[in-house]
């Protein structure tokens, strides 16, 4: 853990606030490389994750951007309830979207808020000369946060803006976009899940490959508990087996039980609860494992996922 103080906090857009944090003894924070993020501990035990949107070579700062989400679930009003001077906790940067370096070409796509892990690319790439445009889609111009920095940024010309009240920038029109994929391409996308799934698959539909297709989610649709079936959980080690029940989750019932699975985002993105199976065959809600992984079974995502069998055995 490392402990940070809010340095600044100011408005970026509308309902955005950027926050910039520092180590209070001054000495420099933790290298990370472009798509990070890290966890911050907020008061009553919330983690949540931010991008990191500074550039990548900055080891005297990290900067995070959080919108205000009136269906929060305490991270972003906690966030929003922070001063100057506040003090936090925050596990040094992961990164589970990084540049292909090896990318002839990269397209960047964010909605919104999911500007945050872009930016950090796009800065990236024009360090390094790479060739790249980026497509930022939001509601208004007044709800796109660091519009001024990227206009004056180096790579500001390719930078294509689409909003949805039509001033501007033109709506995005992701089949001719992603018309033709050359070979080396590859494809950013975060925002919205909605947004995602839209350049996603219209990406799919244009004949791209999906190991060229690179997303990262900030947050998960709602799952309706209704159709959930209640089923067992084994542990390998001591052969503890627990019910869990429709409206509980795994890790809930495992907590409730002294059996620690670490968990951040609890909602399946994060991939911070991933536990091994060793019996059994998951139902899969997780954004975080790919199909294929999902595909094998042989690891599942506690804290959202459950079991079309009676029974799973857990590596625990």
């Amino acid at each position: 853990m490392i402990r940070v103080q809010v340095a600044s906090r100011r408005q970026e857009a509308l309902d955005i606030l950027a926050f910039e944090l520092v180590r209070p003894d001054g000495e420099p924070l933790p290298a990370f490389s472009a798509g990070a993020h890290i966890d911050v501990h907020l008061p009553d035990g919330v983690v949540r994750q931010y991008s990191l949107c500074n550039h990548p070579e900055e080891s005297h700062r990290y900067q995070i951007a959080v919108l205000k989400d009136p269906a929060s679930r305490g991270g972003s009003q906690a966030m929003h309830a922070l001063t100057e001077g506040s003090v936090l906790q925050i596990s040094e940067p992961r990164n589970l979207f990084p540049l292909a370096h090896e990318a002839k070409r990269s397209l960047l796509f964010a909605g919104g808020i999911g500007i945050t892990p872009i930016l950090c690319m796009a800065e990236r790439l024009a360090h390094t000369g790479a060739d790249f445009e980026l497509h930022y889609c939001a509601r208004s111009a007044e709800r796109a946060a660091f519009v001024e920095r990227i206009r004056q940024s180096s790579f500001g010309e390719r930078v294509h803006y689409h909003f949805d009240d039509g001033r501007d920038g033109q709506p995005l029109d992701a089949p001719t976009v992603l018309a033709s994929p050359a070979e080396g391409a590859h494809l950013y996308v975060c925002g919205p899940g909605g947004f995602m799934e839209h350049v996603l698959g219209t990406a799919r539909a244009q004949g791209w490959q999906e190991a060229n297709l690179h997303r990262e989610y900030f947050g998960a649709a709602p799952v309706a508990q209704e159709s959930n079936d209640s089923f067992e959980v084994q542990l390998a080690s001591s052969g503890q087996v627990f019910q869990v029940l429709a409206d509980r989750s795994v890790a809930q019932v495992l907590g409730e039980a002294g059996v620690i699975v670490p968990l951040s985002c609890e909602q399946g993105i994060c991939g911070t609860c991933l536990t091994r199976v060793l019996e059994g065959e998951p139902d899969h809600r997780d954004l975080f494992m790919t199909e294929a992984e999902q595909a094998a079974n042989d690891q599942f995502t506690p804290c959202c996922s459950r079991a079309k069998s009676a029974r799973l055995v857990l590596d625990l």
